[in-house]
């Protein structure tokens, strides 16, 4: 009996594991799905990322496409303070978290503008 109740506390702390894990997931997909709708504007040159987690629209970027910024950043934004206040830190800390992650992921050729104020291709 001993054992029986010694498997089902294991199994019962790798459930609570597994859907920890998919919550971080599932917390942290909406800055990732704000990947897709910059990925044209990325391509084209008139969209960059920047340190702190922030979409910036590059030099003679169309009107449209500094809108769809600033929609995306929104966004950031408040999932930026939601998960701050969670966490107990920062905003800013959080959103050069996601600036780390979202360089990563972004395609190559995307341009990157760092913290000195430099812009740099991936």
């Amino acid at each position: 009996m001993w054992e029986a109740r010694q498997f089902s506390d294991r199994v019962s702390r790798r459930g609570l594991l597994c859907l920890a894990s998919a919550a971080l997931v599932v917390a942290a997909a909406p800055a990732f799905a704000q990947a897709k709708p910059l990925d044209a504007p990325r391509a084209a040159g008139q969209a960059g990322e920047r340190y702190d987690g922030y979409a910036v629209a590059r030099p003679g970027a169309p009107s449209d496409v500094q809108a769809l910024i600033e929609r995306v950043n929104a966004e950031r934004r408040a999932l930026y303070t939601q998960r701050a206040k969670e966490q107990g830190v920062p905003a800013d800390a959080i959103g050069k978290i996601y600036a780390a992650e979202i360089a990563k992921s972004v395609p190559k050729g995307t341009w990157l503008l760092g913290e000195d104020g430099q812009w740099t291709q991936k």
